[in-house]
């Protein structure tokens, strides 16, 4: 398949992106450069200079919300790229709304309960929707335990699934990118899998 026909295919199809952080951003901007149509992006937070280290963002863009400024960032790779932008705190409640009628949801937050919470909502309030998630980034090195594993038709988990952020092991660029363009990755898979 030509990429003009990948980027054709994918353009009809809607993701969501769940936090706009390391994940979010890095996996929404490897998205785009594949040709998907429209994002929704969803994050209550700003950038920060803390942030530049690992997320898809720039000194000029500190103290703008990560969803508007993740929208500009976009447009700058893919100038036909649609976008729909929520700046909240996601819920159980809110999450079905604001991801409605996306093909594929990517799971991009912190903390572990937020991830449960997400894939757990997703999994039983929106049946049929796969969700990729990342688990275990921090840190360097070790790239050989970075891994996909399909849990079933519609939960995909990225990551080495063990290694948690602390002082001491810090989110990092290279395998934070590394986790998020594998879920960039299985998001393609999934929709090069499916006709529109």
């Amino acid at each position: 398949m030509r990429f003009s026909e990948i980027r054709d295919h994918l353009s009809k199809f809607r993701v969501g992106i769940a936090g706009a952080g390391g994940l979010g951003s890095n996996c929404a901007i490897a998205l785009a450069r594949s040709g998907v149509g429209t994002m929704v992006i969803a994050d209550f937070d700003r950038v920060e200079e803390s942030n530049l280290n690992r997320q898809f963002y720039f000194i000029k863009q500190v103290g703008m919300n990560k969803t508007e400024a993740l929208r500009d960032n976009l447009l700058m790779i893919n100038s036909s790229i649609r976008t729909e932008l929520h700046n909240i705190s996601l819920s159980p409640e809110n999450i079905p709304l604001v991801f409605n009628g996306c093909d594929v949801i990517v799971e991009a937050f912190d903390l572990a309960e937020m991830k449960e919470m997400i894939i757990s909502t997703v999994l039983t309030k929106m049946p049929g929707i796969p969700i990729v998630t990342g688990s275990g980034m921090a840190g360097w090195g070790k790239t050989e335990m970075l891994k996909m594993r399909k849990i079933d038709d519609y939960l995909y988990v990225c990551g080495d699934e063990s290694t948690e952020v602390s002082e001491e092991v810090p989110p990092m660029a290279p395998r934070v990118g590394i986790v998020s363009h594998m879920q960039a990755n299985v998001v393609v898979e999934i929709l090069l899998n499916r006709k529109r």
